[in-house]
C-alpha cells in the first residue's frame, strides 16, 4: 500500500465539475483514498457522524461521478465505479460502503423503468450524496404510502446501514396501501416531518452514516416518485432484478477492498518494523513462516479478485443489455454475483482475522509509529459478511449447476 500522505483536499461547498470519462479520476480516487487513509484508525476510532468525510468526497466529485453514465459524460461506467469503490474501500471501508449504497440508489430509477432524466442529471449535477434503500424491509415492518390530495403521505420507521444521517437525498421503497405495489420515492431528509437517528455502538463500519428514520406522514409529490414495483413478482423484469445484485457486487468491492487495504497496511508496518538481515547470513533471513502467511493470504486475495472482476465485466454485459435481458443471462449473472460473495466474503474474514493474529504474535500492533489499527478490518469485515450467508449463496450456486435452477428471481436476492 501507498504510504498515506494527507492530500491539499479541503471541504468545499461546490463538487468537482469533471467528466466521467476524464482520466484524471484514477488520480483524484487515489489522492482522496491516501487522505481518508490518514486518519482512518483516529476517525474510526471517534466513531462520528462522517459529516468531514463526505465534504472529501464532495470536493473530490465522487456523488457526481457514481452516477449512471450520461449525456456529455457524466457519470462513471460499471467497471470504473467498481474500481473507485474498490480503493477507496481499502482505506476507510466505512466510506466505501457509503459510495457503494449511494451509487446503486443512483441507478434506480433506470432499473425501475425509462431513465428519470431529472433525478439522474441533478444528483450528477449537484454532486447530491444519496442514502436508503428500495427493497422491502427483511424485518416485516414495512414504509407505507397512503393516496392523499395532490401526491401521497409517507409514514412509517425503517434503519437503514448507510449514509442516511449525511445523505442530500434519501431514496425508499415505500408499499402502496391501496395497490400493494412498491413504489420508490425521492425525499429531502431536511423536512421537518423527517426524523433521522444515527445508529449507536456498532461493532463495524462505524463511520458509514448508518441510521433509523423516520417518516411522519410526509408528502410525496408525484413528480418525486421514481418508479415503482408490481406486486406480482412475475412481472417484474429481468432487468430490474438486476437491482439487488448490483448493490450485492458493489458491496463485495467494498470487502475486496477491506482485505486489500489489510494486506497493504501489514506489509508496510511489517517492513517498517522489522530489521533488514545481512544478505549473505541465512540464520538471519526472514521467518519462513511469515513469508508463508503472507503468500497464502495473498493468494486468497488474487484468487477472490479473479471472480470479482468475472462477476463485474457480466454485470456490466447486464447493465448495457438494459430491457433486452433475458431471464437465463441474469441468472448467470446472479450465480457469478454469488459465487464472488462467497469467495470474498470467505477472503475478507480469513485475511483480516489473520492479520490481527500476526499483528500480536510479531508484536507489530504495539510499534512505535502507533496503534496501526488492525482490528478496524477485522471488525469491518465482519459488519459487512454478517448479513449475507455463503450457505445460502453456494446451494444456489449448486443448484444451478446440478438443475439449471434460476437463482434470485425476486427483488431480495
Amino acid at each position: 500500500m501507498r504510504t498515506p500522505k494527507k492530500s491539499a483536499l479541503r471541504p468545499s461547498s461546490r463538487p468537482a465539475e469533471r467528466r466521467g470519462d476524464d482520466a484524471i479520476w484514477p488520480r483524484v480516487t487515489r489522492e482522496l483514498a491516501d487522505d481518508l487513509a490518514f486518519d482512518a484508525p483516529a476517525r474510526d476510532r471517534a466513531g462520528k457522524p462522517p459529516f468531514d468525510e463526505v465534504a472529501r468526497l464532495r470536493e473530490a466529485g465522487l456523488p457526481g461521478l457514481l452516477t449512471p453514465p450520461g449525456e456529455g459524460g457524466r457519470g462513471a461506467g460499471w467497471r470504473a465505479a467498481c474500481a473507485v469503490l474498490r480503493e477507496i474501500s481499502a482505506a476507510d471501508s466505512s466510506i466505501g460502503e457509503l459510495l457503494a449504497h449511494h451509487h446503486a440508489l443512483a441507478w434506480s430509477a433506470r432499473f425501475l423503468g425509462p431513465p428519470h432524466t431529472a433525478f439522474e442529471d441533478a444528483t450528477a449535477r449537484e454532486g447530491r450524496l444519496l442514502a436508503g434503500g428500495i427493497e422491502p424491509s427483511h424485518t416485516g415492518r414495512e414504509l407505507t404510502l397512503t393516496r392523499a390530495r395532490g401526491g401521497r403521505v409517507l409514514a412509517g420507521r425503517r434503519a437503514f446501514d448507510s449514509g442516511v444521517t449525511v445523505a442530500d437525498r434519501l431514496v425508499v421503497g415505500a408499499r402502496c396501501r391501496e395497490t400493494g405495489d412498491l413504489l420508490v420515492v425521492l425525499v429531502d431528509p431536511a423536512d421537518p416531518a423527517v426524523f433521522v437517528e444515527a445508529a449507536a455502538d456498532r461493532i463495524g463500519q462505524r463511520l458509514s452514516g448508518a441510521g433509523t428514520v423516520t417518516f411522519d406522514q410526509l408528502r410525496i409529490d408525484a413528480r418525486d416518485v421514481l418508479g415503482s414495483l408490481p406486486r406480482d413478482e412475475h412481472a417484474v423484469t429481468p432487468f430490474t432484478l438486476l437491482a439487488p445484485l448490483a448493490l450485492r457486487l458493489l458491496l463485495v468491492h467494498v470487502g475486496l477492498g477491506t482485505a486489500e487495504g489489510a494486506l497493504a497496511e501489514a506489509r508496510d508496518v511489517s517492513r517498517a518494523t522489522r530489521a533488514t538481515p545481512p544478505a549473505s547470513d541465512p540464520a538471519d533471513q526472514e521467518d519462513p513462516y511469515l513469508l508463508l502467511t503472507y503468500g497464502e493470504l495473498v493468494t486468497a486475495a488474487h484468487a477472490a479478485a479473479a471472480i470479482v472482476e468475472r462477476a463485474t465485466d457480466a454485470l456490466a454485459g447486464g447493465l448495457a443489455a438494459g430491457q433486452t435481458l433475458g431471464v437465463a443471462e441474469r441468472a448467470d449473472i446472479a450465480v457469478l454475483v454469488a459465487a464472488a460473495e462467497a469467495v470474498t466474503n470467505w477472503a475478507a474474514l480469513r485475511i483480516t482475522t489473520r492479520i490481527l493474529e500476526l499483528a500480536d504474535a510479531t508484536g507489530t500492533a504495539d510499534n512505535p509509529g502507533g496503534d496501526p489499527g488492525f482490528d478496524r478490518f477485522w471488525r469491518n469485515a465482519r459488519t459487512l459478511t454478517a448479513h449475507s450467508s455463503s450457505a445460502h449463496r453456494l446451494r444456489d450456486i449448486g443448484d444451478h449447476y446440478l438443475h439449471g435452477t434460476r437463482p434470485g428471481l425476486r427483488l431480495l436476492a
